[in-house]
C-alpha cells in the first residue's frame, strides 16, 4: 500500500524541487507539475510530484495522518 503524503515545495531548480517532509527533505521531479510555486504542497509518488494540494486541503490530509497515527499508538 501507497500512502501519499503533502509535502511542502522548499526551492525549485528547473525541472527539480527540495520538498520538506515531517522534517526530511528529499529532491524530487516536478516535470508533471510544471506550474508549482515555492511554498505550495505536492503529492510525491515514486520521486514525482503527481499533484499540487493547496494548503487548506494540506493541512486537513497532515491533520488526518497524525490523529491516525496518534491512536495506532494509544
Amino acid at each position: 500500500m501507497c500512502l501519499a503524503v503533502p509535502c511542502k515545495i522548499v526551492e525549485i531548480h528547473e525541472n527539480r524541487a527540495l520538498i520538506e517532509k515531517s522534517g526530511n527533505w528529499l529532491d524530487v521531479d516536478i516535470s508533471l507539475v510544471p506550474d508549482v510555486k515555492i511554498g505550495e504542497y505536492v503529492i510525491v509518488h515514486a520521486g514525482m510530484a503527481i499533484q499540487v494540494y493547496n494548503e487548506t486541503e494540506a493541512q486537513i490530509t497532515l491533520d488526518l495522518i497524525t490523529e491516525y497515527i496518534y491512536m495506532e499508538n494509544k
